[in-house]
């Protein structure tokens, strides 16, 4: 077992008292990152029934509106990598607080804004930088530092945390703008995050050894991984891991078909299902029903992705994955809108939403081992500008030719492409290059010259 640190159960007694029961913290640690990722969701989800108010209050066109959501969603990748070491060198519950503290920032200032540009700033950039510190690398990184054994079972529940959330919010967050308008809506969102807040700031701890334990499962005793000595090598940590993870051909068919993944979710069902269905005479509150269902059959897709993960090859789960959501979208254009044909799409599509996210951090993690979760924020940014495009590119599309189904046509066609491409993948561990190593080292060393 991994010796005591400070934190040790001596701090922090409901660790000790849990321990006497058998139960791992790691799993406390691991509900705290649920509601977290939970209510950080509906954040993410919110512009979903932003569109159409905003249209009306403002007179601003969707193109422009899904261009300040587009930034948002670039944002929230491009943080992951970086998130990743910020949560090396600082740890995850103040990352995490300081995440929440700045969406509740974005979210407070949007309630006077007036013009298109407060629009970028604060859902572009603010929100964008908040939800990108806790987006599903938090959940990879809780995972891979807390289980060793039921890794995926975990990731697949929190990631499903994440996509049900942006989802299963949407029907109440829809009934509050209906009824009372968008900034109460917004008021609901900002009362939960600080419920998460106080979650993180009182239960969660960073490392199994902050309360004297192993991870769950663990049965060799946790090495101490090299971290970076400076802020510039913390900072420069993501870049080196981008660049030697670049030449495995591996990364860029995973980055690829997460591009995909991201350009046929959260970049165009989620952001634009609610006014694809107002085209079709559905009101928003029966639209955001239909996500709500999506979200219900993610969670079981998810979580039951997460649990076929730890036993079957993760490239021809996510092969089924992608074909699956694929052929869903393709559907969609062709249907007739109805509530039973919707109710179909919603169920198929639902059990594929991110399923693919635990195989695809399996075969992350097989393949670039410590530095899996710096790896993954990088192939997460693949997710983020799939997304965007997706966001943007849609109410393109609805501006100019008045339909967005060309959108969701393309994204099915994308999905196939996807499910194809998988398959390149190699699953077997190879030995990853050792420049960030090297350079974390080169640092530390330099420190201690420096010191002497």
């Amino acid at each position: 077992m991994t010796a005591p640190s400070r934190h040790s159960f001596s701090h922090s007694p409901l660790a000790a008292r849990l321990a006497g029961r058998g139960i791992h913290y790691g799993w406390v640690v691991a509900a705290v990152t649920f509601l977290t990722m939970l209510v950080t969701a509906g954040a993410i989800g919110a512009p979903g029934v932003l569109i159409g108010p905003l249209k009306a209050e403002f007179g601003w066109d969707t193109a422009d509106i899904s261009a300040g959501f587009a930034v948002r969603l670039v944002l929230f990748g491009l943080m992951g990598p970086f998130a990743a070491a910020f949560m090396n060198r600082f740890g995850v519950r103040r990352v995490a607080a300081v995440a929440l503290t700045l969406i509740g920032a974005g979210i407070l200032g949007s309630f006077v804004m007036t013009k298109l540009w407060h629009l970028l700033l604060l859902w572009g950039v603010v929100v964008g930088l908040g939800t990108g510190l806790t987006a599903m690398v938090l959940g990879a990184t809780v995972a891979t530092r807390w289980f060793s054994k039921r890794r995926g079972l975990v990731l697949g529940l929190l990631t499903a945390s994440t996509a049900t959330g942006q989802l299963v919010f949407l029907p109440l967050l829809a009934t509050l703008t209906e009824q009372f308008g968008w900034r109460y809506a917004l008021s609901f969102v900002l009362a939960i995050l600080l419920v998460a807040a106080a979650a993180v700031l009182t239960l969660m701890r960073d490392r199994p050894a902050d309360v004297g334990q192993s991870p769950y499962g663990a049965t060799q005793p946790t090495p101490a991984t090299v971290q970076p000595a400076t802020f510039q090598a913390m900072m420069a940590s993501p870049v080196l891991a981008l660049r030697d993870a670049s030449g495995s051909a591996t990364f860029w068919v995973l980055f690829g078909t997460f591009f995909v993944c991201g350009a046929s979710t959260n970049g165009l069902v989620q952001t634009h299902f609610i006014a694809l269905c107002g085209d079709f005479g559905i009101v928003p509150v029966m639209a955001a029903g239909m996500l709500a269902m999506i979200g219900i059959f993610d969670f079981v897709g998810t979580v039951g992705s997460g649990w076929l993960s730890d036993r079957y090859d993760s490239r021809w789960l996510l092969f089924w994955y992608y074909s699956l959501r694929g052929l869903s979208l393709l559907y969609l254009p062709f249907s007739s809108f109805s509530f039973y044909e919707l109710s179909i799409f919603a169920v198929f599509y639902g059990l594929d939403w991110v399923a693919t996210v635990p195989p695809t951090v399996k075969l992350v993690a097989d393949r670039f081992g410590d530095r899996a979760n710096l790896v993954f924020g990088w192939v997460f940014a693949g997710h983020q500008f799939g997304a965007a495009s997706a966001a943007y590119g849609a109410g393109l599309t609805r501006t100019f030719y008045e339909t967005y189904l060309p959108a969701f046509f393309v994204a099915g066609l994308l999905c196939v492409v996807a499910a194809l491409s998988i398959v390149l993948v190699r699953e077997h561990r190879a030995p990853f290059p050792t420049t960030h190593e090297r350079w974390l080292r080169l640092c530390h060393n330099m420190k201690e010259r420096n010191s002497s």
